[in-house]
């Protein structure tokens, strides 16, 4: 039976609380009998114990497949997950927050459109099926679904969740795009280009959402959100390239 692999890409920055805790899901996380997996941690210069909580961990499980990078300059989300990227050499690649919203257990659910031949992109859904969510802030609901149906217009998509963490792509798709955007501009920078690439078949699975609050240590805001709107149009209006 061939194998493949599987590589997890986590973006950090000041998470010492989770991180541990998130590794070592990620680290026990299933991916079936065809899968290995990648640990791909991509420190973005945090400013509290966030790399000593990785390099402990690595320190007590010097057998699992973790590769460690760090940061000189705070680059934000898509500054991290461009190096992450590069660092990455598995078949496919998945992004993975490294703070407890998502679950690692959920893996096996994203792979299975691949599994059967059917996938070379797949998104995580927040918003469809039955897994169980933090019931939060109603204006990050609304937030997100007028952004992914504003992405829809542009992408001629029908995701339903543009903004998830949990983005599954074959890697070769990735080498061919170009990242621009540093912060969380990169989520629909990457829709955009992902929707134009020739023949890409891109699906959508429903996962659980365990959200923090801004007490918790969530860091996304409203500018944020304005500047999403900003990159939907410029990617694919302005910037197509």
């Amino acid at each position: 039976m061939s194998t493949h692999l599987l590589s997890i890409v986590i973006p950090v920055y000041n998470e010492e609380r989770y991180i541990a805790q998130v590794l070592e899901a990620v680290a026990g996380a299933d991916v079936g009998d065809t899968w290995q997996k990648e640990i791909v941690v991509v420190n973005d210069c945090s400013t509290d114990n966030t790399q000593e909580q990785i390099d402990e961990f690595m320190a007590a499980h010097p057998e699992l497949p973790v590769k460690s990078f760090s940061l000189e300059k705070n680059q934000g989300k898509g500054g991290a997950l461009n190096r992450g990227f590069q660092e990455a050499t598995g078949d496919f690649v998945l992004i993975q927050d490294a703070d407890l919203e998502y679950d690692p257990e959920e893996y096996i659910r994203l792979l299975k459109p691949v599994n059967k031949g059917f996938a070379d992109v797949v998104y995580g859904s927040r918003f469809v099926g039955r897994q169980p969510h933090r019931i939060l802030y109603f204006y990050h609901y609304l937030g997100n679904r007028f952004l992914t149906f504003l992405s829809n217009l542009f992408t001629n998509l029908n995701l339903t969740d543009m903004e998830v963490c949990y983005k599954l792509f074959r890697r070769e798709y990735l080498e061919g795009i170009r990242l621009r955007e540093r912060g969380f501009g990169v989520e629909p920078e990457l829709t955009a280009k992902l929707s134009r690439v020739k023949g890409v078949r891109i699906y959508e699975v429903g996962i659980s959402y365990y959200g923090r609050s801004y007490a918790e240590g969530k860091k996304i805001n409203w500018r944020d959100g304005v500047y999403a709107i900003y990159c939907v149009l410029k990617y694919n209006i302005w910037a197509r390239k």
